[in-house]
């Protein structure tokens, strides 16, 4: 074993955990981080050589074995045995192409610490430079001489004899297994074996808990609710609600909705886009880097799985997390710091989505205290495909073709443990269910596959996600039957079970249907792109799945009753009362004070530290970017013209009555794409709950009256639902204490515009220009930025008068398609006062703004009129020659002319204050992890 040191110039890195470490309290002396590669095998010393030139930079980095004085403290941290190291798998396969040979290749992190105590460098092991899952100290070098491979095991098929257990005894075993299903789920498993006439497999027993999972499932939102005090019940909350909307509506350009891995739009004659967003919480809360990798990694491959497979075009990430300025001291055992999980997730967001080269186009972060022990991480991605391959369909002896990565032990039971509550033994009991995802092998997946589709090499595919093979193999084969031989699978290593195989969620796997006759031709593209291609199967009509490994039957499962034959899920729902109305910001405030703190609240504050981590260019067809506005707009590149897309989200946490908090969310994202030109008649919507316990009814009503919101808003906005994503059981479990994501409703859309050119940034443009605020103030600051500063409780939260709304929104897209309006800016959290205030930072000018203009209902105090957080309104800036025809367009609808485009780097608020722009500016800069 050969060993390779690599050391920064500029080690940024070091001085990074050095701040980390004086975060907690501590001090530190000097710090450095170093890369290691180890190389196993016979390597001459001109190979060597010739290996650390391809590992390091010789501009910005040195390498050697270097050496430290002894006063220096050393520490080597290690990736744990079956977690995959991309980096080295990658490394390995340069190394092996320019024909050297080489066993095997590891890497490790090295860390060096000067002048720093003992009692320091253990809590910065514990709390910043390594997770347990997936990392450990190096404590004896000579264990790093040998290269580890996993025992390989004789293959078995383990039985599990339930016929005679009691109904104790089934939960006990669904806990044990951690299956995560309920007793009348665990008795009809045990009376449909009986019915077989034996005992079912472990892999059986797998294949429930995987398929009947709250994820994969949907099991409460398809499931009967009784309402308390109540005689009615509902029957499928998410078809009488969601679903119900898209069709009532019955838009023709909708193609695909709630049927594939994403919802379909029409685009254009030729062409139709899809849209996902995905939920990787669970995983993010455990290991934040490998989580929200793996979660971009996931929605990717649903838009390749979407249809015959869509080009992936646009990435959106929307975080959530806790302060950031949380003590450590309140941490519940077995949770990571808030500053350390939005570090993990937006890093690992961007390397993978930037090495996919997908652009990021859109996203938000948000900060609450009940996202401390439960982060929500929400990916989307934004695909684009001939509309001939909307359709797919399994045939009777296509064959099973598993393309893309290979299989490890990673990511087993990460579809049962996103259904479940965590607590402080969760880090313990499901560290199998961390991946971590190599963004390279997705990359030669992605081309491959879209490259057999262009050719029609097969007739259906979809990816190996919550499940793996398990769930990808088995909803193919829905009124056909598989049978699916798992010795063919390629293993990462040695080792694996045959269960372990069949449920393993190692990433970068798809399944294609594909005709024989096809076989020779789409292995050479896969060769092509070297992305590996293995037959492990046949779709026969069987109506049945049947899994072998060699001469072992491991699965033999009727699909019917694996795919429908789950008992409906009963839930009880107490309906929530609304909150109290009105209420009006104290008097006598120091609003300069506040405005600034205001500006600098995590919420509001500059997120240019994260965006530019992340590439919004890649492809070209970035038409406004991230910063410049309220949603984003992009040209997909195979497309001639004019024609684009709109994309943006809503979510408002913060507002306690639920059905006030899903219609704001809903109108947030509709506003940010009216803000930039998209036409409201061709939106269409997605939804994603994160959630408390549904066995709580007072959640379960919480519930039922955020759908009903979004049902009531969506059918008057006239906007169809295409896709959603439920994850409940957002909980964590502490000293017999629960702590509960706050319920949690985000919306995104995607719209289509004709031209691109005719959109608008929020941005100032031009002094003497006048500025209107379009949209109606009240007096509603419960649960608002202003309030949450002044730890005010209670008060008016936003509500939506979808009447007015929706008019105002199709009157400004007249305005915005005529040229009339030059910038646009959403009201949300901050209000007026936040709102223009971003309309001046990076325009070198300022503003000079009246709030008499302001249209108000019951508002007295400045104050409230500044800080609402009414929905519906926009500030815009007019074209000062065309005011006349902004005035005819907004005829009839509620708008007022507030002030002007001032040259002068000010922003006045007349009988208010007057600040620098610059002032502002530091103010809103001044937050970065």
């Amino acid at each position: 074993m050969r060993r390779i040191e690599i050391k920064r110039k500029n080690d940024i890195r070091g001085e990074r955990i050095k701040r980390d470490i004086e975060d907690l309290g501590l001090s530190s002396g000097k710090m450095e981080m170093l890369d290691v590669y180890l190389l196993y095998g016979d390597v001459t010393d001109e190979e060597f050589l010739r290996i650390a030139e391809i590992v390091s930079d010789p501009i910005s980095e040195e390498w050697g074995v270097f050496q430290f004085p002894e006063d220096a403290k050393v520490i080597e941290v290690v990736l744990n045995p079956g977690v995959m190291d991309p980096v080295a798998v990658d490394t390995l396969d340069v190394i092996r192409k320019i024909g050297m040979k080489l066993d095997g290749v590891k890497t490790l992190k090295k860390y060096v610490f000067y002048h720093t105590d003992d009692e320091t460098i253990n809590l910065a092991k514990k709390r910043i430079l390594l997770n347990p899952l997936i990392q450990h100290v190096v404590r004896d070098r000579e264990t790093l001489k040998i290269l580890e491979s996993l025992e390989k095991k004789t293959p078995t098929v383990p039985r599990i004899y339930m016929s005679s257990l009691t109904e104790k005894e089934l939960l006990n075993l669904s806990k044990s297994m951690g299956l995560f299903l309920n007793k009348e789920e665990m008795k009809r498993i045990s009376r449909y074996f009986s019915k077989e006439g034996r005992e079912p497999t472990a892999a059986e027993l797998e294949t429930f808990g995987i398929l009947w999972s709250e994820h994969c499932s949907h099991k409460t939102m398809r499931g009967d609710i009784k309402i308390k005090n109540q005689k009615s019940k509902i029957k499928n909350l998410l078809k009488s609600t969601i679903m119900r909307v898209t069709r009532e509506l019955k838009k023709p350009w909708v193609l695909s909705a709630f049927k594939d891995n994403a919802g379909i739009i029409e685009f254009d004659e030729k062409y139709a886009v899809c849209f996902k967003v995905e939920t990787h919480n669970h995983p993010s809360a455990l290991e934040p880097f490998g989580g929200a990798a793996t979660g971009i990694g996931g929605v990717v491959r649903d838009i390749l799985g979407c249809g015959l497979g869509a080009k992936p075009i646009a990435n959106i990430d929307v975080f959530c997390v806790g302060y950031p300025d949380t003590p450590y001291s309140s941490l519940p055992e077995g949770v990571l710091h808030p500053r350390r999980i939005l570090r993990g997730i937006v890093s690992g967001v961007g390397d993978y989505g930037n090495k996919l080269g997908i652009p990021t186009v859109n996203g938000s972060v948000t900060y609450h205290g009940g996202y401390t022990a439960n982060p929500l991480v929400y990916c989307g991605c934004v695909g684009i495909m001939p509309k001939t391959s909307c359709e797919k369909k399994v045939n009777p002896n296509d064959l099973v073709i598993l393309v893309g990565g290979r299989t490890g032990r990673d990511g087993i039971h990460g579809a049962t443990f996103s259904s479940g509550i965590m607590d402080e033994t969760t880090q313990e009991e499901f560290s199998s269910a961390v991946q971590i995802g190599d963004p390279l092998r997705e990359k030669n997946l992605l081309d491959a596959l879209l490259s057999a589709r262009d050719r029609g090499l097969y007739n259906s595919v979809t990816d190996c996600g919550a499940g793996g093979i398990c769930t990808a193999v088995s909803e193919l084969a829905e009124g056909i039957g598989a049978e699916v031989e798992l010795e063919n699978v390629p293993l990462k290593y040695e080792g694996l079970s045959p269960t372990e195989i069949w449920i393993s969620e190692s990433q970068e796997r798809m399944v294609l249907a594909a005709p024989e006759e096809n076989l020779s031709e789409l292995k050479k593209i896969f060769d092509e792109y070297e992305s590996e291609l293995t037959v492990i199967g046949r779709f026969v009509t069987s109506d049945r799945v049947v899994i072998s490994y060699g001469d072992l039957r491991i699965c033999d499962i009727d699909l019917e009753f694996l795919l429908h034959g789950m008992p409906k899920t009963a839930k009880t729902a107490v309906i929530p009362m609304g909150v109290e109305s009105g209420g009006e910001a104290p008097e006598n405030l120091d609003i300069e004070s506040v405005f600034e703190s205001l500006l600098s609240h995590p919420d509001i504050a500059s997120k240019e530290w994260l965006v530019r981590q992340y590439d919004h260019e890649v492809q070209g067809g970035t038409i406004i970017k991230p910063l410049l506005a309220d949603a984003a707009v992009i040209k997909p590149l195979p497309v001639k013209g004019d024609r684009g897309m709109v994309i943006g989200h809503g979510l408002a946490p913060f507002y306690k009555d639920v059905y006030k908090n899903a219609s704001s969310s809903l109108d947030e994202a509709v506003r940010n794409m009216c803000a930039v030109g998209a036409d409201p008649s061709r939106i269409a919507l997605l939804d994603n709950f994160s959630w408390g316990s549904p066995e709580d009814p007072v959640n379960m009503g919480k519930l039922v009256r955020a759908c009903e919101a979004l049902y009531d808003l969506a059918s008057a906005y006239g906007m169809p639902f295409i896709s959603g994503k439920d994850s409940l059981y957002n909980e964590f479990e502490s000293n017999k204490e629960k702590q509960s994501v706050p319920p949690t409703i985000l919306v995104s859309g995607i719209g289509v515009i004709d031209d691109v050119n005719k959109t608008v940034t929020q941005t100032i443009k031009v002094p003497g220009n006048p500025i209107y605020i379009i949209g109606c103030t009240y007096p509603e600051l419960g649960g608002s930025l202003l309030f949450r500063i002044l730890e005010i409780s209670g008060g008016g939260e936003p509500s939506v008068h979808p009447g007015d709304s929706i008019e105002l929104y199709k009157k400004l897209h007249r305005a915005i398609q005529g040229g009339i309006v030059l910038s646009c800016h959403d009201c949300s959290e901050g209000g007026i006062g936040v709102a223009v205030s971003e309309m001046c930072f990076g325009s070198g000018l300022g503003l000079k703004i009246n709030l008499d203009g302001v249209p108000v209902s019951d508002v007295k105090n400045p104050a409230s009129i500044l800080f609402s957080e009414s929905n519906s309104r926009f500030i815009v800036e007019v074209d000062g020659e065309r005011k006349d025809k902004f005035e005819e367009i907004m005829s009839g609808s509620t708008f007022g002319e507030i002030g002007e485009v001032v040259p002068s780097g000010n922003l006045v608020i007349e009988n208010l204050f007057s600040l620098s722009i610059a002032r502002l500016e530091t103010a809103w800069r001044s937050r970065r992890l």
